[in-house]
């Protein structure tokens, strides 16, 4: 398992990442044997939300009464949590009265102490960086959170956070696949006249989150657009799934380490997020971690996913 270091962490983390949103229904021995899987595979970094569950904080609280961690148990996972979405509405919030108390809430929720990384969840319109400043200060000082960050935020709004955010915004979570995949594939077209994929969306969010030492930590990672069904194995994607299975043969790997090596095999040193709760599929996946496709192999999928090499 590849491994990077992300600032104000002190261990390293490993670059395939378990998301526990939809563990809220599953059984004590389900959840320990998922987090298991994972721990096995060489995965140690955790992703929740306050949001994830059909409560608040539904699967932080199947997560904390399932694992039970104790201080040294702890000590071996990277646990990260965001806020900022109220599902009532819905709408963002990532004033200071709410950002601590979802903090409290989760930290209460799993059973830990700390947090080692928080992350906004999706940008608030009416974000007060002042606010935000306030409660990343209250919380770092009190050691109930270690490093922060961001999710699907463009590079402006992460500048005007840092207008009054003094700690190093370490992670962007955004959603990213082989199928999914403007905010590489702009850039690989640019400036061609006519043709949709040039169209900058993002104002360059991968070599900005490169140039600023963020690490981006792409979500579903199978997904082929938004929340539409997985491409791996579907018959909208004929020619990108004969691709997957020919390497996939050729590395002796299953289908899903594949897509997993397109995302990290960029030199970005991007995270992968899981969101299975299937065992097997978390080892399968966990293989793509450090897969060496060559750049012809990487741009030969690029085009099978219906993109424009010029």
């Amino acid at each position: 398992m590849r491994t990077l270091t992300l600032p104000g962490l002190e261990q390293a983390v490993s670059n395939v990442v378990l998301g526990l949103m939809r563990i809220q229904e599953k059984s004590d021995d389900e959840v320990r044997r998922l987090v298991g899987t994972a721990r096995d595979a060489g995965v140690t970094f955790l992703d929740h939300a306050d949001i994830y569950g059909s409560t608040l904080h539904g699967c932080e609280r199947r997560f904390g009464e399932a694992l039970r961690l104790t201080p040294s148990d702890r000590e071996q996972w990277t646990i990260q949590s965001k806020t900022g979405i109220v599902k009532d509405g819905p709408y963002f919030d990532f004033s200071y009265a709410h950002i601590m108390e979802s903090v409290h809430g989760s930290l209460e929720a799993l059973g830990t102490d700390y947090l080692d990384i928080l992350l906004l969840h999706r940008p608030d319109a009416l974000v007060e960086p002042d606010e935000v400043a306030r409660a990343f200060d209250e919380l770092s000082a009190a050691g109930k959170v270690r490093a922060f960050g961001v999710s699907n935020h463009t590079p402006r709004q992460i500048d005007l956070l840092r207008t009054s955010v003094t700690q190093p915004i370490v992670a962007n979570q955004m959603q990213l696949s082989i199928t999914h995949a403007p905010m590489i594939a702009q850039g690989v077209a640019a400036n061609m006249e006519g043709l949709d994929q040039a169209i900058v969306r993002d104002d360059g969010i991968v070599d900005y989150c490169r140039l600023n030492g963020i690490t981006i930590q792409a979500w579903s990672p199978f997904q082929s657009k938004f929340f539409d069904g997985p491409f791996l194995g579907s018959d909208r994607y004929p020619e990108l799934n004969a691709v997957i299975d020919r390497l996939a043969a050729q590395y002796d790997v299953p289908a899903e380490a594949i897509a997993v090596a397109w995302i990290t095999r960029h030199p970005a040193q991007m995270q992968v997020v899981l969101g299975t709760t299937t065992p097997e599929r978390v080892t399968a996946a966990a293989l793509g971690s450090d897969l060496p496709l060559t750049r012809a192999e990487w741009y030969e999928l690029f085009r099978a996913a219906g993109y424009t090499v010029p």
